[in-house]
């Protein structure tokens, strides 16, 4: 992939006020810290910063700021928006070295089809939603694969279960659980509906059967007062 380059400048004012004028010029003020270097204020494009965050990569691209004709590797720490219209407000990117493993949140993304769960009219149901790896810059993966194909009624995929490429690593309990095969709530009520249904008809069966029980025995005594009857008139 083409490297990632975002002009910035750095002779902005600090303050709400500037902010806002940066704004509704279409720039997003920021801030670029880390690698044991003083913060420096920057304000970017927001059209540029939008098409460098929409890459496959997408938040955890590597974006190579221009600060004052020099470039400085970096990546989006944290994105502020505005509380009502979601607007990105303010950015922050951290510095990083090549030669430097980064922590960063990716995504997970179910891959396969859970028959056994879906035969019994079950569902998937995913618990974890991105992973935090461990990776160096080069390395970091746009997403990460759950092959949920395996994946029974019952039965969970835990984070040991993610294969990770080569040179990724995470410090997440690899006992947590990432996706789980269930019985959804409407096929355990029609399973409960079912039930019902032939409990009652095994409660109606055998009233008829005790009923066609009690019937015999009353004809039976019957028959053996007629037969009483019959001697002593003999």
């Amino acid at each position: 992939m083409s490297e990632i380059v975002l002009s910035a400048d750095t002779d902005r004012v600090t303050g709400t006020r500037s902010s806002r004028r940066l704004r509704r010029a279409s720039r997003i003020p920021g801030v670029v810290y880390g690698l044991s270097q003083d913060p420096v204020s920057i304000d970017v494009a927001w059209a540029d910063l939008r098409e460098a965050l929409t890459t496959d990569a997408g938040v955890n691209a590597v974006i190579h700021l221009e600060i004052g004709g020099e470039k400085q590797m970096s990546i989006v720490k944290e994105i502020q928006r505005h509380p009502v219209g979601r607007d990105v407000t303010h950015v922050d990117f951290l510095r990083i070295d090549p030669d430097q493993d980064v922590t960063v949140d990716v995504p997970l993304v179910m891959v396969g089809d859970a028959k056994a769960v879906t035969d019994a009219d079950g569902m998937v149901d995913q618990n974890l939603f991105s992973l935090t790896v461990n990776a160096a810059p080069d390395s970091i993966p746009n997403e990460l694969e759950v092959d949920i194909s395996d994946l029974t009624v019952g039965d969970s995929l835990r984070v040991a279960d993610i294969a990770l490429p080569a040179g990724v690593t995470t410090d997440v309990d690899p006992e947590e659980t990432v996706a789980v095969g269930m019985i959804t709530r409407s096929t355990l009520e029609a399973m409960a509906a079912d039930e019902a249904a032939e409990a009652e008809a095994e409660a109606e069966a055998l009233a008829i059967e005790l009923e066609g029980a009690e019937d015999g025995e009353g004809a039976a005594d019957e028959a053996s007062d007629d037969t009483g009857d019959d001697s002593d008139d003999a």
